[in-house]
């Protein structure tokens, strides 16, 4: 395509939803990607966790929003009959009530708001759901080497809440890679293997990309969705001065063990947010559990210079997750071999995404993802396309951000929340919940 109208620097999730929903409006795109295949950046990595709660309610009503499009994954895409589609299981998601997210009251009222479904569950409901759990607290959570390790401390988890339409996508880069096949029906056009080094700028307005190899392709919209790659793009198109907000790679780890004998997590069990602990648990196939953390302060933060040169090896991290989750499931077996994931977030101060314009004309954010917007790439794109026709059309975002209308729920979403100007917001729980 020698003439896009936008170039989208990234095919992750997000940006390759980005390209579905510009298309479908009919701009010509071009996405680009330094990786051989879509979705193979961090989007590959996600544990693809779609739930509904969050601590602030226009985090909440983009969830919700977002988890119809899952639900109707193939009537969304619109892809011929027999593609290959990525599938989403709805397991619910168990939230532990803990001090530490105030007895979900905030997650439960903006729920009853927007008529999103959830149940409060009773210690004997969790336990005859999750029969392997043990019920004692633990907090605040701790590393192996503190001598309180792995001891109560007295008191007893008293219920959570449980959102029975949550779950999971089973294979993150293929729902990217059915985006983009989406997209490309509609036009859009995907380079894999295009590094971008340079973003090219003219008359005070973005102008295009130069790639690693030397070619320039020339677009008046660049959308920079390039996942914990995001800083450095914008730093190229030097955008940085007037964020209050920014964004870097953080490293994180997630294991994957068995599920303890006799119990079979796969088809009984559910997604878990325990803070009580500061871990979150999903099913995974082959009667395994996956195990991430929630960022504890004990836990030390893994920043990366950048996003190709960080360790790829599983640390302590990996053994203190997983005996985290021991105290939970006494029963749990911790093989010798490590497995799971090492990969980055793409960590923005609050860990609310950034989705704006920039200082720079024409060039645009969709970053800062911070681990936790897989489940929004759907309706993310859908805004960012909005954004992109509101800000090219003369609308000054900046002094009158984007009312943004929800198409399943009809809920207005101002979209300056989601500025890279904001102040630092202290309703978010500075972890990967959001």
């Amino acid at each position: 395509m020698s003439n896009p109208d936008a170039i989208i620097i990234g095919t992750g999730v997000i940006g390759a939803a980005i390209a579905f929903e510009m298309a479908k409006a009919g701009r010509n795109t071009l996405s680009l990607d330094r990786n051989a295949q879509v979705g193979h950046g961090s989007t590959a990595g996600s544990c693809a966790i779609i739930r509904m709660h969050y601590s602030t309610f226009d985090g909440t009503a983009f969830a919700w929003e977002g988890y119809h499009y899952w639900r109707d994954w193939a009537d969304y895409l619109g892809l011929p009959e027999g593609a290959n589609l990525a599938q989403f299981k709805q397991t619910g998601c168990l939230v532990m009530k803990t001090d530490a997210n105030g007895q979900l009251e905030k997650h439960m009222k903006y729920s009853a708001e927007l008529d999103c479904p959830f149940e409060e569950w009773s210690p004997e409901q969790i336990t005859d759901k999750l029969p392997v759990y043990t019920l004692d607290s633990f907090a605040p959570a701790k590393r192996m080497d503190d001598p309180e390790f792995g001891h109560p401390n007295g008191r007893k988890m008293d219920g959570a809440v449980f959102w029975p339409q949550a779950g999971y996508v089973t294979d993150p880069a293929l729902s990217a890679q059915n985006l983009m096949d989406a997209a490309r029906q509609h036009g859009a056009e995907v380079r894999t293997g295009a590094e971008v080094v340079e973003i090219l700028q003219s008359d005070g307005r973005v102008s295009g990309v130069k790639l690693a190899d030397g070619e320039v392709i020339h677009a008046p919209v660049v959308i920079n969705v390039a996942g914990p790659g995001s800083a450095i793009v914008n730093k190229m198109a030097g955008v940085l001065d007037d964020m209050t907000i920014e964004t870097r790679p953080l490293r994180q780890e997630v294991v994957h063990v068995p599920s303890p004998e006799g119990f079979n997590f796969e088809e009984q069990g559910t997604i878990v947010s325990d803070s009580d602990i500061s871990l979150y648990v999903r099913p995974e196939h082959g009667n395994h559990i996956l195990i991430g953390s929630e960022d504890p302060e004990c836990d030390p933060h893994q920043w990366c210079a950048d996003d190709k040169d960080y360790n790829r090896e599983f640390t302590d991290q990996w053994t203190t997750q997983a005996m985290r989750y021991a105290q939970r499931v006494p029963s749990l077996g911790i093989p010798s071999k490590t497995r799971g994931v090492v990969d980055l977030y793409d960590a923005s101060t609050d860990w609310i995404p950034i989705y704006d314009k920039s200082s720079l004309p024409g060039f645009y954010m969709a970053c800062g993802t911070s681990g936790n917007q897989y489940k929004n790439a759907p309706i993310a794109g859908k805004m960012m396309a909005a954004l992109v026709d509101y800000c090219e059309g003369g609308g000054d975002h900046d002094a009158q951000p984007l009312q943004f209308k929800l198409p399943y729920t009809g809920h207005m979403i101002d979209v300056g929340f989601y500025s890279r100007k904001r102040p630092i917001n202290e309703e978010s729980s500075f972890s990967v919940l959001g």
